[in-house]
């Protein structure tokens, strides 16, 4: 397919053509190969970085969260190795802590979207961006623009926008804006959409089963608005769309059919080359991802990605490995000659398009050190301040337990529920504690550590503590009642890669219920969940709930500020939170 490098979204002029022919013209075969892989920075040994540059040729590189003075130094000193300059990744989805530790967070993308208002989605992609750029970054590997039809997916989640096509289409485009205001592209993801099975592609080929027509009235509205608005890359998911691979090739197997997008040649080059118009570049997500290895061999999923019309494959098993097996597709066929132009061409021009030549020219790849002042600024902490303000949701408070105060509830006892089985001295147990703490309350904190085995129900040798959570199940409500004014559970399930639940995990024994909510119509109680907004669906017995879609230190704040009273809840919900279930309702 020919190249428009004049046009969407390039836009390059003759001087930055003339570099591309130039380069193309001096690299060897195994540079031109090279540019094909973005791996993922593993190390910032010299040995390492040079054997990734100079000897692999690579076209890029993504390195996971540092130090700002750490990652800025890395960032530096590849590019000043490098003959052709890098793109440099980082999924920063949700403000600069996805590059930088000290980068501002404005929460999951969920949190963005529950304020209702696209100014706060610019801003996230603005400060994400120009954090990320002042320690060299040029590529964001966001925004996410999957939507969360399946309340049980654990992935996408509050990683998203929601549920409403609409807000995913215009959060997408205002984070896209902020991108683009400190020239850095975007890769809009996971095409062909995930959000519509529950499982997560990072551990198996998930799927989307909309027909031709449901694609194109929601994920392909989106990704034809966001192409239309100048994406530079699209990054393709390990998801198939049967629906679509079959209307274009009919003769496709059944297994053809549910191979993932990233080896398909009927969703990348068929739906998102031809189709949707896109002339930019085309990477893969993670060829790590169990989602992409169990499709076929390496040798041939590596070089059926290219073939299949994406131009970049990210990251690697053994980077040295996947080269030769690309080189040997290219030479024995299977990848044309014109296919492994193709993709050269467009990183390049990607790379054009973001003047990496003139900046390298003028020793600008990475910027001076001083420009780290901007990462986690005042300005940036303000505007998720008001972010924070405007996000937070009460779901419900059916029992009108809201506001809350020492006076009325002197005495709470606290249960943060986390995937593991967190002590009292746990980290974010004790930000909780010390928040209620603050605010005159007397706090007694639940300690998962501690559990029950059926033995202990035998009452031999019990410590004081199982002694305690064995009275919670076995003492009169007369008891029982008095003991406390107010119960508070936190859950803090956090979205995660590589799980296939985000759901609550109770810590029970034969469902008696000593970690359960099960005394609701006994004390009063208040449920806050900090990272998934489904949790009603486990917690059903909850009569007032908050979802706040992140757990950040300045959502915690404002948590507290409403629950006291102090300010109202404004935030919308981008989600069911009741899951098409009318009794969670009550």
């Amino acid at each position: 397919m020919d190249i428009r490098l004049k046009q969407n979204p390039f836009f390059l002029n003759d001087a930055d053509i003339k570099w591309i022919e130039k380069v193309k013209s001096e690299m060897s075969f195994e540079e031109k190969v090279g540019q094909l892989f973005v791996p993922l920075g593993l190390s910032d040994k010299e040995e390492y970085l040079r054997h990734l540059v100079n000897d692999c040729h690579v076209g890029g590189i993504m390195y996971r969260t540092g130090k700002k003075v750490d990652v800025r130094s890395t960032h530096e000193r590849i590019q000043k190795m490098a003959k052709i300059p890098l793109l440099l990744a980082a999924n920063i989805e949700s403000g600069g802590d996805g590059i930088c530790f000290e980068g501002t967070s404005f929460g999951k993308p969920m949190v963005i979207a529950a304020t209702n208002d696209s100014k706060n989605a610019y801003r996230m992609g603005y400060v994400a961006c120009k954090e990320g750029a002042s320690v060299g970054l040029n590529w964001s590997f966001a925004p996410i623009v999957d939507i969360d039809y399946d309340f049980k997916n654990p992935i996408t989640n509050v990683r998203t926008f929601g549920s409403n096509p609409n807000r995913v289409k215009e959060m997408g485009a205002a984070y896209m804006e902020g991108a683009k205001a400190n020239d850095v592209a975007v890769a809009i993801k996971h095409f062909p959409g995930d959000g519509c099975d529950e499982r997560d592609q990072h551990i198996v080929t998930s799927v989307n089963p909309m027909s031709c027509e449901e694609w194109d009235a929601t994920y392909g509205d989106i990704y034809q608005e966001l192409i239309d608005k100048g994406a530079q890359s699209v990054m393709v998911g390990h998801i198939a769309q049967p629906a679509y691979v079959k209307q274009m090739n009919p003769n496709a197997t059944v297994e053809e059919q549910y191979y993932p997008a990233s080896v398909s040649r009927e969703l990348v080059t068929g739906l998102l080359r031809e189709k949707l118009g896109f002339n930019g570049v085309i990477t893969t997500d993670s060829t790590c991802m169990v989602g992409y290895t169990t499709a076929m061999k390496r040798e041939e999923s590596v070089v059926a990605s290219i073939a299949a019309g994406c131009d970049i494959i990210l990251f690697n098993k053994s980077l040295d490995e996947d080269i030769d097996f690309v080189k040997k597709g290219i030479l024995d066929g299977r990848i044309t000659k014109e296919r492994f132009e193709d993709a050269v061409t467009r990183v390049l021009a990607l790379k054009a398009s973001l003047k990496l030549h003139i900046r390298q020219q003028k020793g600008e790849l990475v910027p001076p050190e001083e420009q780290l002042s901007v990462v986690g600024c005042e300005e940036h902490n303000r505007w998720a301040e008001k972010v924070a303000e405007q996000s937070v949701t009460l779901v419900k408070d059916t029992q009108q337990l809201l506001p809350i105060s020492p006076k009325k509830y002197k005495r709470i006892y606290l249960n943060v529920i986390q995937r593991k089985l967190t002590d009292s001295q746990d980290l974010e147990v004790q930000k909780w504690r010390k928040l209620f703490e603050r605010e005159g309350f007397d706090v007694t904190v639940r300690d998962r550590s501690v559990t029950l085995e059926a033995k202990d129900l035998m009452g031999f040798n019990l410590t004081s503590e199982k002694e305690e959570l064995i009275g919670e199940l076995y003492r009169s409500i007369h008891e029982f009642v008095p003991t406390k004014d107010l119960y508070v559970y936190v859950f803090n399930i956090e979205n995660a890669s590589n799980n296939t639940t985000a759901r609550l995990d109770w810590n029970v024994i034969f469902g008696l219920g000593d970690d359960v909510p099960w005394f609701t119509k006994e004390i009063p109680t208040l449920f806050i969940s900090t990272a998934n907004p489904y949790h009603l669906f486990d917690a059903p017995m909850a009569k007032t709930l908050i979802n706040s879609y992140s757990n950040s230190e300045i959502i915690m704040k404002e948590i507290m500020d409403k629950i006291m009273g102090r300010t109202e809840f404004v935030g919308q919900s981008p989600v069911d939170p009741f899951c098409q279930k009318e009794y969670l309702r009550l």
